[in-house]
């Protein structure tokens, strides 16, 4: 999972995802990190200007509310059932994701500089 390390909002999305990912199924990059940006580059995704979170599972590439819901499908049980979510029609499930994302910064602060949250496991994190 890549997500944006400067934005608080995102940053709490990865300490949740790290909380509730019991198998330690999902690693995890910042997109502004040298790995991040090696799989944005492999992926023909933006390397800067990052405005969305990334799954990349089995050379699928997952980008907005479908990432989200990928993810979701991924945690432990308790949390599986929002993976349902998938019905509402992408459009309008991504735009109200784009909306989110561009008040990112505005609504929940952002980083003077990248942050990754703390591990839960050694592997937890991609290294290059």
């Amino acid at each position: 999972m890549l997500f944006d390390g400067t934005c608080k909002l995102c940053n709490g999305w990865a300490r949740f995802v790290i909380a509730r990912d019991h198998r330690h199924r999902i690693r995890l990059a910042t997109a502004q990190s040298a790995h991040g940006q090696a799989l944005l580059g492999w992926a023909g995704l933006p390397q800067s200007d990052f405005k969305t979170i990334v799954l990349i599972t089995d050379d699928q590439v997952y980008i907005r509310s479908q990432a989200m819901f990928e993810i979701f499908a991924r945690l432990s049980w308790a949390w599986r059932w929002l993976a349902l979510g998938r019905v509402i029609p992408a459009a309008l499930r991504d735009w109200v994701y784009d909306r989110i994302a561009q008040n990112r910064y505005r609504w929940f602060g952002r980083y003077d500089a990248s942050r990754t949250p703390a591990p839960d496991h050694p592997e937890r994190f991609l290294r290059v």
